[in-house]
C-alpha cells in the first residue's frame, strides 16, 4: 500500500476509480463526509456514489489509500 496523504477534510467530491469493477460499476465520487457524533472524534466513513449508476455506498476513508482496490481519480 503506497503512502498517500489523504486529508479528510479534502475528500468530498474526490474522484476515485476502483481497480476490480463489480457490476460494470467502476467510477465513483465522493459524495458526502460522515460526520462523527463528537465533533472531537476523527472521521471514519465517507459515502462513496457510483458515477453510472448512482448507487451509494458507505466505506471507511482509509479503503481509499489501499492501491489494490482504488486509484485516485478517473483511470
Amino acid at each position: 500500500m503506497r503512502d498517500k496523504r489523504l486529508n479528510t477534510q479534502k475528500l468530498l467530491l474526490t474522484k476515485w476509480t476502483a481497480v476490480k469493477p463489480v457490476a460494470k460499476q467502476k467510477h465513483f465520487l465522493v459524495s458526502r463526509v460522515i460526520q462523527p457524533e463528537l465533533p472531537t472524534d476523527p472521521i471514519e466513513r465517507v459515502e462513496i456514489e457510483a458515477v453510472f449508476s448512482k448507487a451509494v455506498q458507505v466505506i471507511a476513508w482509509r479503503e481509499l489509500q489501499d492501491d489494490n482496490v482504488w486509484q485516485q481519480g478517473w483511470v
